[in-house]
């Protein structure tokens, strides 16, 4: 597993503690780094997993009201806790990172189907696929076929979402 997928479990732990515990998120990074977290992880992965986990958090509302455009007949607190905070995790990177959106999808669903089931990843892949079309309508990412050099090798992706690949739930 590369170390940013790690990363990004690591956040969703965060988020996951956040959102159980309603903990300040200056205490749950403080409180996970210094007992739960991975001690291997380099610090690069480190420091990507924190403005993950603290940028998402700063942000919950707008996340969620983006979420909720797309979450036909869902409310956000009536979703798993893992699902909501996997997509608040994705749709973060979509907005605040360089990351491109298709490999922030398929990290999200490669994460949702470690931590949540079958039939959440599905759920997930359609509100994220929904909510890229809506950004890349609004404002397309700039050619990002290729990653900055020292995120290169950490995302496997090869730039097709679930979705693009037929493997929808609709």
């Amino acid at each position: 597993m590369g170390s940013r997928r790690k990363a990004r479990e690591c956040a969703l732990q965060m988020l996951f503690a956040a959102d159980v515990a309603e903990t300040p998120p200056e205490e749950v990074v403080r409180t996970y780094w210094a007992e739960l977290g991975e001690a291997e992880l380099e610090d690069p992965a480190r420091e990507f997993a924190t403005r993950l986990a603290a940028g998402t958090l700063a942000r919950l509302e707008a996340l969620d009201e983006r979420i909720r455009s797309r979450a036909e007949h869902w409310r956000i607190t009536r979703m798993a806790v893992v699902d909501r905070n996997i997509l608040r995790l994705a749709v973060y990177e979509f907005l605040f990172e360089p990351t491109p959106r298709t490999v922030a999808i398929n990290e999200a669903l490669e994460i949702a189907r470690r931590f949540s089931t079958y039939e959440a990843t599905q759920f997930i892949n359609g509100i994220l696929d929904a909510i890229k079309r809506d950004l890349d309508e609004q404002q397309p990412q700039e050619n990002l076929t290729s990653i900055p050099e020292d995120l290169e090798t950490e995302d496997s992706s090869d730039g097709e979402s679930d979705l693009d690949r037929g493997n929808s739930s609709q």
